[in-house]
């Protein structure tokens, strides 16, 4: 959860002014790319030259670590992230041409050829890491699978678990999802959406059994010794949950703790992120501290520091509280570049061409992979249009979220990334976004869909969404024949997330033949109901507030 920050309102200075360290450093990236005869290695020499010192060859080692320089950069700026970037297969070229030029070195490597291969660069990085986790000895994983772990996410310790309790949970979880699979088998061919099984009825009774002594509070002997367990470990270790909720919620929750901590060992593999660095724990964030989600290729000199210190108007990136005022005294955006296409109230949405503000929305991208897991646009923002909404106040615009189209998409997609800050979530204001993409399609008069993958919320959104618009819809219908071709004309869905929506609300049969809308009044009646409590306080785009013509082949 965000934590709130109390503003600083400062001063603004002239525009234009590149003070915050991403712009320099960038610049700093492209004219080290031009030199095409930097040296290729630095860490994959230092882990070698780790592993060489408990031998008794010493001229060796000093020869690799003569060509100890700093890492060559990727095209993003970033120094490479994967083995895959840099060759391993000796220190260094140079130093391969003397061995082949030099009988006498090549005398002297003879002698080396007893010593084991030398390990690759993150394998041999791990030895030297240790868990922070207070008396772990950095042996087991969470997830049972691994041998060691170098992260508080993967440490039994820190769950109150050992390593060989991991172990067990892990078989009782690959028995359980294998038998799940064997019964999704079973059933792959029978009738979508049909009416539950007794075998399904009575697990949904068994789970609902369960579940009904979940609040019924923890005696004072278990407080006392939850209170003991928090005092003695405080932050280093996760509290004592057994018996605070039931049986079956704690075991879903293990679950889950169990697959983050497999989805980031996989990233650790990958080279993507390495243990207890380069990955951005926090943001500061305008009047919000930000925890983040996921990993986003800053450059490393950013990345590695833990915390990142954002301008929330111009999203210049900073690496201390000091640059960022700094900084906040000279800036003057107040909202975002380009133009004002809606305005309603406090919100605004700003139509923002990747093509003419290219730095803003690279910036954009960055922030936004922090809390998005299948976002690939980094850089090439140019063919992409930005909508950007924002809440205004005396201070300025603050970014509320944001969706990104495709100047000219021949699938039609009318989203291809969609984001709400974590500070505006569960508000509305992902509902709005998603209904003012389905207003630009209805102005272009086309038949909209957002580009897949859908993150894990995002898919949430856009079934909520579809769900309203579809229950509306059969609320004002007053006819006796219903065609999902008007449906979509009308609403500007794709049919494919009509049908899939219809089937999804049990309201699609198939009957002699033809398949059938059931026009269910239980769900319409229960939508008026949520509609009519929410009063007037919905957050809902009102299409006459928007002033936007359909932009020409750019």
């Amino acid at each position: 959860m965000p934590r709130r920050r109390q503003s600083v309102h400062l001063g603004s200075g002239s525009d234009g002014t590149e003070d915050s360290d991403s712009s320099a450093e960038r610049e700093q990236t492209n004219s080290s790319e031009s030199d095409g005869n930097m040296p290729k290695r630095t860490r994959l020499t230092r882990a070698s030259l780790r592993l060489s010192q408990s031998s008794q060859d010493t001229p060796d080692v000093k020869r690799v670590g003569d060509h100890d320089e700093s890492p060559p950069l990727t095209p993003t700026g970033n120094a490479p992230s994967s083995e895959s970037e840099l060759d391993i297969s000796s220190p260094n070229a140079s130093h391969d041409e003397n061995v082949a030029k030099d009988p006498a070195l090549r005398d002297s490597d003879k002698d080396l050829s007893h010593r084991p291969k030398r390990r690759r660069c993150h394998e041999t990085y791990n030895f030297n890491m240790k868990c922070p986790t207070p008396g772990c000895n950095s042996l087991g994983h969470l997830t049972g699978k691994h041998e060691r772990h170098f992260a508080v996410s993967g440490c039994p310790l820190y769950h109150n678990l050992s390593a060989d309790e991991c172990k067990v949970k892990a078989t009782t979880r690959e028995k359980h999802e294998e038998e799940t699979k064997v019964q999704e088998e079973s059933n792959r061919h029978a009738t979508r959406h049909q009416t539950p099984t007794s075998k399904q009825t009575r697990y949904k009774e068994q789970v609902t059994e369960m579940r009904k002594g979940r609040n019924s509070g923890l005696p004072k002997e278990q407080k006392e010794k939850y209170t003991e367990h928090r005092q003695s470990h405080g932050n280093t270790r996760e509290p004592l949950l057994e018996n605070i909720t039931s049986d079956y919620d704690l075991e879903l929750f293990r679950k889950a703790q169990a697959r983050a901590s497999e989805d980031l060992e996989k990233l650790r593999i990958q080279g993507q992120i390495t243990e207890g660095s380069n990955m951005i724990k926090t943001i500061l964030f305008g009047r919000y501290e930000l925890d983040t989600w996921y990993h986003s290729p800053y450059p490393e000199e950013y990345a590695r520091l833990g915390r990142l210190y954002v301008c929330e108007f111009c999203l210049k990136y900073m690496k201390s509280q000091t640059i960022l005022r700094r900084h906040m005294a000279k800036c003057v955006w107040k909202h975002p570049p380009g133009d004002e296409v809606y305005r309603k109230g406090a919100i605004s949405v700003f139509e923002v061409d990747g093509k003419k503000n290219k730095i803003y929305c690279q910036n954009l991208c960055l922030l936004a992979k922090l809390f998005l897991d299948h976002k690939t646009l980094y850089y090439d923002v140019e063919p992409f249009l930005f909508y950007v909404m924002t809440e205004a106040d005396n201070t300025g615009c603050h970014l509320v979220g944001y969706f990104s189209k495709e100047k000219n998409s021949f699938l039609n997609y009318n989203v291809s990334c969609i984001l709400t800050m974590p500070q505006y979530m569960r508000q509305g204001f992902g509902k709005m976004l998603i209904d003012f993409s389905y207003l630009l399609s209805k102005v272009e008069e086309k038949v909209g869909s957002p580009e897949r993958p859908l993150s894990d919320l995002g898919l949430i959104s856009y079934r909520s969404y579809w769900k309203e618009v579809l229950l509306r819809y059969m609320y004002n219908f007053q006819g006796k024949e219903i065609s999902i071709k008007e449906i979509s004309q009308e609403t500007a869905v794709n049919p494919v997330d009509i049908v899939s929506t219809l089937q999804s609300l049990q309201m699609l049969k198939y009957w002699k033949g033809k398949h059938l809308v059931l026009k269910r009044q239980d769900l319409i009646d229960e939508w008026k109901a949520k509609e009519t409590k929410r009063g007037s306080n919905n957050k809902t785009i009102d299409p006459s507030s928007l002033k936007w013509t359909p932009p020409k082949g750019t």
